[in-house]
């Protein structure tokens, strides 16, 4: 398995799926080489073997870049670092790793996460024969914002989808990407929606009022609490987010927005708040994980998933676990499961203002929406996707082998 992050290094979802995956995979039997670009510990992970394709130190907020094409790398850690100066040099040499790694650990499947590790799948599948299972998660053109984004992102999407003995999407909004911007044929494709691991967020936490005691103060006085989780670019949604929340404090003036998260965008958006005279309705957090995450949902009425193009989206999952009414993009994946939920397009700013308006003024409306969400996303689960990845490993192999 090859993947770019994992969980305690991880900057989103990829690294919390692919964690989930892994390890619903081993409790199933599978034996999992999982190559990483950087070195670290990962204390909670004794179900696969890591490898670490280089001696980078993981950065501390955003892991090696995994959202960002250009992102420079730093915290090297006592190796020659002539070729690891951009993210095209950390492929390169994940590539040259995985390359010495298959030479005595021929896989019996290569399963591949995302553009980062399509390469490095590519040439496991061209030196084992092995087949080859590319996982997309999110396309250049998620990442972009419906923008063109980087061409030689896309060069490497299309190589690697094409090579490809079978591909998993996480929604049916990226399978249709697939299909229209690549040419790959429909049933070469299969949609695989994520789940959420309910007993990571149980056992020995507890809510600390604490932590935000200033929003708690506010709820008590009769304030909702809007959030999101997430990353500020400009896939996310966020400016639409932030304008539709001055529009619904025109008519319902007890609202506070709580933006978790870091990212790009976040003195524009700092501006933006200002520019609609409610600064001091809107809180950042900074990057948060962990408890610091999960203190954030807990303190949160009603989550808004704004994306202009989000392939699944597990922080709605988790927000909802936590007692949030989701407010979802109909661009998001996540929302071809859960039916309890709000949806609007991304930039109706005024529909979105009336959806978190008429959510804080009717008590009723805000709890069947958080009742009602629970049963639907109990029906998840990562035991169902590693069955579903072991349906295809084996239809892959018997294409690769027939």
């Amino acid at each position: 398995m090859l993947g770019w992050e994992l969980p305690p290094h991880n900057s989103g979802g990829l690294g919390v799926a692919c964690y989930h995956m892994a390890k619903a995979l081993a409790l199933k039997g599978a034996e999992i080489d999982f190559v990483v670009p950087y070195s670290a510990e990962h204390p909670n992970i004794d179900f696969m073997k890591i490898h670490s394709a280089t001696k980078l130190s993981p950065l501390e907020r955003y892991g090696l870049g995994a959202y960002d094409s250009k992102h420079l790398l730093k915290h090297l850690d006592g190796e020659d670092a002539s070729d690891l100066k951009d993210m095209r040099g950390v492929q390169q040499r994940y590539v040259r790793f995985v390359e010495r790694l298959v030479e005595d650990n021929v896989p019996d499947v290569i399963h591949a996460h995302d553009w980062l590790t399509m390469e490095a799948g590519m040439r496991a599948k061209e030196l084992t024969d092995a087949p080859l299972i590319v996982h997309v998660h999110a396309t250049e053109f998620d990442r972009a914002g419906g923008a063109d984004g980087n061409p030689l992102v896309h060069d490497i999407e299309y190589n690697g989808l094409m090579m490809a003995d079978r591909i998993i999407a996480v929604s049916n909004i990226t399978k249709n990407i697939i299909i229209s911007k690549y040419g790959i044929p429909a049933d070469k494709i299969e949609v695989v929606h994520n789940a959420i691991d309910l007993d990571s967020f149980d056992g020995d936490y507890e809510y600390d009022r604490r932590t935000y005691n200033y929003l708690e103060a506010l709820k008590s006085e009769g304030y909702t609490i809007v959030s999101t989780v997430t990353r500020f670019t400009v896939q996310k949604g966020l400016d639409q987010l932030v304008r539709a929340f001055a529009k619904a404090t025109e008519k319902y003036d007890k609202l506070a927005l709580l933006l978790a998260g870091d990212g790009e965008q976040r003195n524009e958006l700092i501006e933006l708040a200002a520019s609609f005279g409610i600064a001091d309705k809107v809180f950042f957090t900074g990057f948060v994980r962990g408890k610091q995450l999960r203190d954030a949902y807990s303190v949160s009425d009603v989550f808004v998933m704004s994306s202009v193009s989000e392939p699944f989206g597990l922080t709605a999952l988790e927000a909802a676990h936590h007692g949030n009414a989701l407010i979802i993009s109909k661009t998001s994946g996540v929302g071809e499961v859960l039916h309890s939920i709000f949806r609007y397009d991304f930039w109706d700013i005024n529909r979105l203002a009336d959806q978190l308006v008429g959510i804080a003024t009717s008590s009723a409306l805000q709890s069947s929406l958080k009742d009602n969400i629970k049963q639907e996303y109990s029906r998840f689960s990562w035991n169902d996707v590693a069955e579903r990845c072991l349906s295809t490993y084996r239809a892959a192999r018997e294409r690769v082998y027939a």
